[in-house]
């Protein structure tokens, strides 16, 4: 069943989250993931979420999902994030 990684990102140190943003997409394209949605404006339509940097990752389940997070090609990148802004991520099921 297809799954969605949803990440609300706070970026702290943008000049080092560009080079975040260099490394993650092959680790992400090596579990299979895409990116759907990525830092795109956003608008709150209810509640009084309001998300700095939003990003949006497919990927073939949630296994995979979780494999690609805690991935050894994924965890420079991952180092670098943590470094660089604070994030909360979830992953969801399709239907």
């Amino acid at each position: 069943m297809t799954a969605y990684v949803i990440v609300d990102i706070d970026v702290h140190d943008p000049a080092g989250y560009e080079e975040y943003k260099k490394l993650a997409p092959a680790a992400v394209a090596l579990y299979g993931g895409k990116y759907i949605a990525r830092g795109g404006k956003t608008e709150t339509l209810e509640g009084d979420w309001s998300p700095s940097r939003l990003v949006i990752l497919e990927f073939p389940n949630s296994e995979q999902a979780k494999k690609w997070l805690n991935s050894e090609e994924y965890s420079a990148a991952r180092k670098m994030r943590h470094a660089t802004a604070k994030s909360n991520m979830v992953v969801i099921e399709g239907t």
